[in-house]
């Protein structure tokens, strides 16, 4: 009888092994200036593609938070995807979005799980957020875009969008399954990411390389 309730034990343990021991902050968490300024350096260093960069996931007992530096460079017309670089995959993802044949735009993206809220710290640039993603597709189940940056994503062609000029000090708020990205970039754009994630779909206590010791 004991080996037998050992074994549900287990069997229990196995199916949610960190449910039971996720517990809330008990003090501040502080990311400093120097923290994103190593960031953004490290991600120069290695010549990193994706403009986009997570800081660290904190856990906060029910759900995470996701804080994230990103850094765009000179663009012109035309736009690319909010994480153009993390979209790719070796194996082609699954369709998302609407499918229009011969459709053309600017890209951007979606997430399924993550809201996000941008606070511009320099730069300026074009801002399209609204309307539909066309031909889009899936983030593959292991991309960095899923497991790190922003979960579950579409990134596609995007019609009925809104743009908006943004500049240092602006604040945007994008809800999850609204399309984003960037129509122009005329010298450079960085901002910060606030990240909720209420369904814990980002890896769990992530930390930056740069900030490792």
């Amino acid at each position: 009888m004991r080996k037998k309730v050992l074994q549900i034990l287990v069997m229990l343990l196995a199916a949610c092994p960190v449910v039971g021991l996720a517990q809330a902050p008990k003090d501040g968490i502080y990311i400093s200036d120097e923290d994103v300024k190593a960031v953004l350096k490290h991600a120069v260093d290695i010549k990193r593609a994706i403009p986009d960069n997570t800081i660290r996931v904190i856990d906060m007992d029910k759900y995470q938070l996701g804080v994230a530096v990103i850094h765009r460079g000179a663009m012109g017309g035309g736009g690319a995807s909010a994480n153009a670089g993390g979209a790719a995959a070796a194996i082609p993802s699954p369709a998302c979005g609407e499918q229009r044949p011969g459709a053309a735009g600017p890209t951007g993206i979606f997430h399924d799980d993550t809201a996000e809220s941008y606070v511009v710290i320099s730069g300026n640039a074009t801002l399209i957020t609204g309307g539909t993603i066309v031909n889009g597709r899936r983030s593959a189940p292991d991309n960095e875009v899923t497991t790190i940056l922003n979960g579950p994503s579409c990134s596609g062609i995007m019609v009925g969008y809104t743009s908006r000029e943004i500049k240092p000090g602006d604040i945007i708020i994008i809800p999850e399954h609204v399309p984003h990205g960037f129509s122009a970039v005329p010298d450079h754009v960085t901002y910060l990411s606030i990240r909720p994630d209420l369904k814990k779909v980002l890896q769990h206590g992530y930390v930056n390389p740069a900030l490792k010791k």
